[in-house]
């Protein structure tokens, strides 16, 4: 069994929410990690730089593209900016780099974002992603994980979702992109024996999280005594999960020597499976910063859906996940993240 520091992983998004998480930890385990983000203005770019900070990687080298720039406080870590979609760029780096591990965290996200602007949705979603697949096939990379969504679920009715379910009737645009992937990925494994992991995130949450989430939008509004918006008149359920738990699954996922004897692709979902009522989660922000929300009640977005819950069943039996951290835990640790980064 190879130890960690013979293993190199490339993450993409690697300056964005769960991947800056993801690799914090596998630095820490010893992991070579080169990072790849093309930092991007759908929010705030500062704080991907103060992530990639975090890192050990300054702000003023981070900006410059297609350059190796090694971590200031930990060798293994190496950043690279640069656009998925860059089909000579992307290669030659996979071709010297030879990365045994691919964990693709690189999106445009947002469902709301994408009736607005589906452009950015096809080009980082599909193009992109049809790009990362053939430097992996290429290289002979011998596991790419990547990021779906629990979004591909769309109007589910059938409770808890799980993998076995039919998700053909997306209802936004997001949605059918993440769909896309999982069937690009089949192909790949089908046709080039490359080992996919396909991972459905449900609703992520917690220190740095992107400004347009749920989460950072009650928390910002609430403590500037502004009204929030709550969508379907709070009747809105989420499988809120904790980002450390997230990042503990994929470590689990890239430890495994053997997936699956059988075939090279698989599919899992990975969320808390332990639906929140909306209302329920703002009063825990509400008693984190002791402060009382003005609500908004409006009506369904559309794109939206009333409920994800994830069945996590093969997660647990296949590699022993178990999401440990409460609503309450989760909801201090970010509140507190939030005044320390926002003074």
């Amino acid at each position: 069994m190879r130890q960690p520091n013979e293993i190199k992983i490339l993450v993409t998004g690697a300056a964005g929410f769960i991947g800056f998480h993801l690799v914090k930890q596998l630095v820490n385990l010893h992991y070579k990690v080169v990072g790849l983000d093309n930092l991007n203005s759908y929010y705030d770019v500062n704080l991907k730089l103060d992530r990639l900070k975090e890192l050990g990687i300054p702000e003023e080298s981070a900006k410059w593209y297609n350059r190796r720039i090694t971590s200031s406080t930990n060798d293994k870590f190496v950043f690279v900016k640069l656009n998925l979609e860059d089909r000579e760029k992307l290669p030659l780096l996979c071709q010297e780099e030879k990365f045994d591990i691919v964990c693709n965290l690189a999106a445009q996200a947002g469902v709301r974002y994408s009736i607005e602007n589906p452009e950015a949705y096809i080009d980082s979603n599909l193009t992109a992603f049809g790009n990362l697949l053939e430097c992996c096939r290429h290289n002979r990379v011998k596991r790419l994980i990547y990021a779906s969504s629990s979004s591909v679920y769309g109007q589910n009715e059938k409770i808890p979702f799980s993998t076995e379910d039919r998700v053909d009737k997306p209802v936004s645009l997001y949605a059918a992109t993440k769909k896309s992937n999982e069937l690009m990925a089949y192909t790949y494994s089908h046709l080039y024996n490359l080992e996919t992991i396909g991972l459905r995130f449900f609703t992520v949450y917690g220190p740095w999280g992107r400004p347009d989430m749920a989460m950072f939008l009650f928390t910002d509004a609430i403590s500037k005594g502004k009204p929030i918006k709550v969508f379907n008149n709070g009747d809105l359920e989420r499988d809120f999960t904790f980002v450390d738990d997230i990042v503990e699954g994929m470590v689990r996922i890239i430890e495994k020597e053997i997936i699956n004897k059988n075939e090279n692709y698989s599919l899992y979902n990975i969320g808390n499976s332990k639906p929140v009522k909306l209302l329920d989660f703002i009063n825990e922000i509400e008693k984190q910063l002791g402060k009382i929300a003005e609500k908004e009640m409006l009506p369904m977005q559309p794109g939206d859906v009333e409920r994800t819950w994830a069945d996590v069943t093969s997660l647990q039996e296949d590699f022993g996940y178990n999401p440990e951290t409460s609503i309450s835990e989760g909801v201090k640790a970010f509140v507190n993240w939030f005044k320390s980064y926002y003074n």
